[in-house]
């Protein structure tokens, strides 16, 4: 095998490895837009459910909602929205270590935007 021939056998091996690279982070893509996170109140009162951006797309409110305050209830809403946005980043996660891996380029920016956007309730209180 001459030179030119290793260089040509290099490049198709390359390319091959890239168009593969390029075909999981395309899954990864297809995969992260259909997640949903979901968290429950620790009485079971309240149960939201988030899309793949965080958004609410769900919220179940029991009747024991009916026994806190207005501002208990926003405060146990939005904790449980963040537990969800939390459970969505943690997903994210698991689909990057089913596709490209979290040690890719990609894997790492796409957990590290996830995990930003929504950290876990334990990170949220140690920003305060």
């Amino acid at each position: 095998m001459n030179d030119i021939d290793a260089a040509e056998e290099w490049l198709d091996s390359w390319v091959s490895q890239v168009n593969a690279q390029a075909e999981r982070s395309v899954e990864l893509s297809r995969r992260v837009a259909s997640l949903t996170g979901t968290a429950e109140s620790r009485d079971g009162t309240i149960r939201i459910t988030v899309g793949a951006a965080g958004q609410m797309e769900k919220l179940d409110l029991a009747d024991g909602v009916k026994d806190l305050s207005g501002r208990q209830l926003s405060r146990e809403i939005l904790s449980v929205m963040r537990a969800a946005q939390a459970d969505l980043s943690g997903r994210a996660a698991e689909e990057v270590r089913a596709t490209v891996g979290e040690d890719s380029e990609t894997g790492r920016a796409v957990i590290n935007s996830f995990d930003t956007r929504f950290p876990s309730p334990d990170e949220r209180e140690d920003l305060r």
